[in-house]
């Protein structure tokens, strides 16, 4: 689902991600680094948001450089930023009907898939309260559920448990083991937590490379994050 070679995002002068080669399928995979160890440039690239400057990439089997190609990666991809904001009048029902429009959903479907996704992360009582007068969390689980709203082969998540209570988090980590069935799901995340909870496999970025990657199970056998991170780009 996903194939990078040698991909480097630069920023002007600064480079983000460093010659990263990353090759993932099925599955909850985590993003692991300190803040501006490149996780948000990276996840943007995967979005199709920004572009790398080398490098190659396959997304879904297609090719993001080309525009038609582009086009349809964005109809199967959900991806949620780590700062998410929406029409602040909208309701909630109109958030995920809005996310869905963008998505090329027909009419009748996009009813069904707002139906669905809202009921994933447990925002059905919720559907007609204005986006403005939800608490941070309920906010999040609007951005995760637009990203689910049409049950993308690739999902992008930033952070997405910031602001989650722990209920809400042990649910999550249930519905993204769920969906990691058919589609590929890459987490960026400073939680360990969610790390032990869900996911098949984890890449450490540090200083804009790779340092790390392997099953949770690999990362403790190499001393955990911490050691990991301390033993540097390898």
């Amino acid at each position: 689902m996903i194939s990078a070679t040698r991909l480097t995002v630069r920023h002007r002068r600064t480079t983000a991600v460093d010659s990263l080669d990353l090759h993932l399928e099925h599955g909850v995979h985590a993003l692991l680094g300190p803040n501006g160890a490149g996780k948000s440039s990276l996840l943007r690239v995967l979005a199709t948001a920004d572009a790398a400057v080398e490098g190659e990439l396959q997304l879904l089997g297609r090719d993001p450089r080309r525009p038609a190609e582009r086009m349809e990666i964005r109809r199967r991809l959900g991806y949620l930023p780590q700062t998410f904001g929406m029409y602040r009048g909208f309701t909630v029902y109109e958030c995920l009907n809005y996310a869905a429009w963008l998505k090329d959903m027909p009419g009748r479907g996009a009813l069904e898939a707002v139906e669905r996704a809202a009921d994933q992360v447990g925002l059905t009582p919720h559907l007609n309260a204005k986006y403005r007068t939800l608490s941070g969390g309920t906010q999040r689980r609007v951005g995760i559920a637009q990203a689910l709203v049409n049950s993308p082969g690739l999902l992008l998540l930033d952070e997405p448990t910031t602001g989650l209570d722990p209920a809400e988090r042990d649910r999550f980590h249930a519905l993204l083991r769920h969906v990691s069935a058919t589609t590929t799901v890459v987490l960026a995340t400073h939680l360990m937590e969610d790390v032990r909870a869900c996911c098949d496999s984890v890449t450490v970025l540090c200083a804009s490379r790779k340092v790390f990657t392997g099953s949770p199970g690999e990362l403790e056998g190499a001393g955990g994050y911490a050691g990991v991170l301390a033993g540097g780009v390898r």
